[in-house]
């Protein structure tokens, strides 16, 4: 168990290690103004995920209840 917590921490140190480079692409849409469209589809979609989640979630506590 140790092994795979610190395993995890090493990836995740990687990650944030790289996402901290220079992207151009990033830059590129910060200059055309097109950032605010990124980061708003993204959240749609994040939005839209944890609405599924969360009903996802209701529905199954309700199967739950009724084989209790």
């Amino acid at each position: 168990m140790k092994t795979n917590l610190f395993s995890l921490l090493l990836i995740l140190t990687t990650f944030v290690a790289d996402a901290q480079s220079e992207v151009e692409m990033a830059d590129q849409f910060r200059a055309d103004g097109k950032i605010n469209v990124v980061i708003a589809v993204i959240g749609i979609i994040l939005v839209g995920l944890f609405v599924y989640l969360f009903r996802l979630d209701r529905k199954i506590t309700d199967l739950e209840n009724r084989l209790k």
